[in-house]
């Protein structure tokens, strides 16, 4: 069952799970985005297909919010929030290690790097490291973080990123030398049980599609982060 956490004439905002496709591939995994258009035609008795824009999305083993446009004047407002940076995400991530500073920005040229899907499983996070230090780099990418626990192997950020590149945080935390939890793409780490990683979309910040009035969601870290964040 989709879990809805906000809903007018034309945005609709919904959870989604890690392991779950945010928009269907050709693999014909199941995908949010079906599985929110299925929740409208049910719920509204629509015949035929249903009108979903997306305008942003979550890597597979991420979880949190996600916003669809449910007309195609919400889809239009969301676009044009997200290309001129007003709409304000939130993400939590579980790190391995501790950063340098409790507190800080990161601005760096980033690239879509793709070539760390593969054939890098047996080298180690130094190494991993160099890799991506030598990537192309052609577009800035920029986050600040904060952090907000920590134990003897992982810590607790609270992250705000200020621009939208393809893998920006998982990119920019192994570059920092404290790579996701389980995020076996730019670390040498294994995968978390669940295929999951320790990245979250905890919160976000956006205008409605007509009445420009402020809408604010926030949900709570997974549950299961809380054994990785134990200090006992």
């Amino acid at each position: 069952m989709i879990k809805v956490l906000y809903e007018d004439n034309h945005i609709i905002a919904v959870y989604k799970p890690a392991g779950v496709l945010t928009q269907g591939d050709r693999s014909g995994e199941p995908c949010l985005m079906d599985d929110a258009k299925n929740y409208l035609k049910e719920k509204y008795k629509k015949p035929g297909n249903v009108f979903l824009g997306l305008v942003h999305r979550l890597d597979k083993p991420v979880s949190g919010i996600v916003l669809f446009g449910k007309t195609s004047k919400g889809a239009s407002r969301l676009s044009e929030q997200f290309r001129n940076h007003t709409i304000q995400k939130t993400y939590h991530a579980i790190v391995v290690g501790r950063p340098k500073e409790e507190k800080g920005s990161i601005k760096e040229k980033v690239n879509k790097i793709s070539f760390f899907a593969e054939g890098f499983t047996n080298k180690t996070d130094e190494e991993l490291l160099a890799e991506i230090k030598k990537a192309t780099k052609t577009r800035t990418a920029e986050l600040e973080y904060e952090v907000v626990k920590k134990n003897e192997k992982y810590s607790l950020l609270r992250i705000l990123p200020k621009t939208g590149r393809f893998h920006q945080i998982r990119i920019q935390m192994a570059s920092m030398g404290c790579p996701i939890l389980g995020d076996s793409k730019y670390s040498n780490q294994r995968p978390l049980p669940d295929q999951s990683i320790g990245l979250a979309a905890t919160a976000i910040k956006f205008k409605s599609a007509t009445d420009n009035k402020d809408i604010n969601l926030e949900i709570p870290l997974p549950e299961n982060w809380k054994k990785y964040l134990s200090t006992g």
